[in-house]
């Protein structure tokens, strides 16, 4: 996966590749974009985990929308945000985020959707491993992984400091 800046019309505002990192390994959560067969544009807010490699794994309910669009289009964009800070006397916002672009995968191995759940389970639920991994047993046949592999992604940030 590579870093491209070079489309970021405020190269003023780029946001360092380690942090960057950062915001994708430790975030929550992103926004996946999509677009279905008519070029309507679909953004929906999911957890995910990214495999330290170039691609991150989401997990979802075997049938819906998503699964859907990603079947006629899988180009995927996928954005995290990560602090903002509302500046209200100077009409502006301190944040920092990064894109994603590149493509949805389906259809994976049961070795590797039972690994993207065991990925999930560490980094949301720590704690509470021992319960997600019997869990993940007990739902593994209504659950669906989804693989974003990435080829690019770049970051911004604005900070007033």
């Amino acid at each position: 996966m590579i870093y491209d800046t070079t489309n970021i019309r405020r190269q003023d505002r780029l946001l360092d590749e380690k942090r960057a990192l950062e915001l994708l390994r430790n975030s929550e959560y992103g926004v996946l974009s999509l677009v279905d067969e008519d070029k309507t544009p679909y953004g929906i807010p999911l957890n995910y985990v990214f495999d330290e490699k170039n691609s991150i794994y989401i997990h979802c309910a075997p049938v819906g929308k998503k699964l859907n669009i990603i079947r006629e289009n899988n180009k995927v964009s996928f954005c995290i945000v990560g602090k903002i800070n509302l500046v209200p006397d100077k009409f502006t916002t301190e944040y920092e985020s990064i894109i994603l672009e590149g493509t949805a995968h389906l259809n994976l191995s049961e070795q590797e959707r039972k690994r993207a759940l065991v990925l999930l389970v560490e980094k949301l639920s720590p704690q509470y491993k021992e319960i997600g991994l019997k869990y993940i047993e007990k739902s593994f046949a209504r659950t669906e992984i989804i693989r974003l592999d990435f080829a690019k992604y770049s970051g911004k940030s604005k900070s007033m400091h």
